[in-house]
């Protein structure tokens, strides 16, 4: 009446659980990274400031004169801030696929 059922196959191994974190997290990453690549182009617009001779365009410059140029460009502490986050998402992933790894092969050995 009472019949021994194996279960061995429906339990998931501790390798495809950091598998499937890691497949989420990629694709939350590709979705923002989409979203963030779409929402720039989505909100551009050239909106024309009239000037008061009535015309659009930059402002006529007197001969003799020097124009300023006005540079613009990402600051070295952003740039470091987001080296540090690269590396540290990249040590997080190999540690988790390092210890995938290991826990599949140990329990390869037991077996």
């Amino acid at each position: 009446m009472f019949a021994y059922l194996s279960r061995r196959g429906t339990h998931l191994h501790t390798a495809a659980r950091p598998g499937r974190i890691i497949a989420a997290l990629a694709a939350v990453t590709g979705g923002l990274l989409g979203w963030a690549a779409a929402v720039p182009a989505a909100s551009a617009a050239t909106i024309p400031v009239p000037d008061p001779g009535g015309a659009y365009g930059p402002a006529p410059v007197p001969a003799g004169s020097t124009a300023q140029v006005i540079t613009a460009g990402m600051p070295g502490w952003q740039i470091i801030l987001i080296a540090v986050a690269a590396a540290l998402v990249a040590a997080t992933a190999a540690v988790f696929l390092d210890r995938a790894r290991a826990s599949r092969q140990s329990a390869s050995a037991t077996r």
